[in-house]
């Protein structure tokens, strides 16, 4: 449920501090955190969403694991993993599934679902460990026709739609900070996850909004993404 009031029981995303300061935001609880559910008007946002859009994704879950055994655990625990490394592959429930090498994996929830806490992580086992993600790194989705453009200005792999398609992971650096770029697609529109140094989500938000001025783009919530509220 939305509500305009500073949710501070709850859990936090790394740019909670930016989004209070937010006037039109809206909060909607996932799992046991909040993040924003609008950002601006209603709108403005299912236009930001086609053309150039920041979301913060950081109340979703995420994990990874890493070791010799890693692959075959997953596979038991009914997991599609990528063939190769950095690559992810579209799980039937909608998480993904990240191959970062030959031994490391992320695993993230599905960002259109309403359960920001799925059971994510496959039990150990002998050479199967966990990495925890959840405070280690953020995680934000940029979306519309003008992604690939927006980091042609702060990053130096092509992301273009050819050159990076669907599926594709690169491990690089974004306005100086190391990520983890992913390119998705949620329904329609293009996206580009990504997966970044917590302490530095506060400078990269505001490098990515800096840079999708020239195309209009803008902060949207959370539930641009999400199914329509019954009712």
């Amino acid at each position: 449920m939305a509500t305009r009031n500073d949710p501070l029981p709850l859990a936090r995303t790394p740019l909670h501090a930016l989004h209070v300061q937010a006037p039109d935001c809206t909060w909607v609880t996932l799992g046991d955190g909040a993040t924003p559910a609008r950002l601006a008007e209603a709108g403005t946002e299912t236009s930001r969403l086609a053309r150039c859009g920041l979301i913060d994704l950081s109340a979703l879950a995420r994990t990874g694991v890493r070791g010799p055994a890693a692959a075959d655990t997953l596979r038991e625990q009914g997991y599609r993993l990528p063939e190769a490394p950095n690559r992810c592959q579209a799980q039937p429930d909608g998480r993904r599934v990240v191959r970062l090498s030959a031994t490391e994996y992320l695993l993230l929830a599905d960002p259109q679902a309403t359960d920001a806490t799925p059971a994510l992580a496959p039990d150990e086992a002998p050479g199967c460990y966990g990495l925890p993600r959840q405070d280690s790194h953020a995680w934000l989705a940029l979306t519309g026709e003008h992604a690939a453009a927006v980091m042609a200005k702060l990053c130096a792999v092509d992301l273009a739609d050819d050159a990076f398609t669907e599926g594709q992971v690169a491990q690089t650096s974004v306005a100086r900070v190391d990520a983890i770029v992913i390119r998705d697609r949620l329904d329609t529109t293009p996206c580009l996850h990504l997966l970044v140094d917590s302490a530095a989500t506060d400078y990269l938000w505001s490098a990515l909004l800096d840079a999708m001025q020239e195309f209009d783009g803008g902060p949207l919530g959370i539930a641009e993404l999400l199914p329509p509220t019954p009712g």
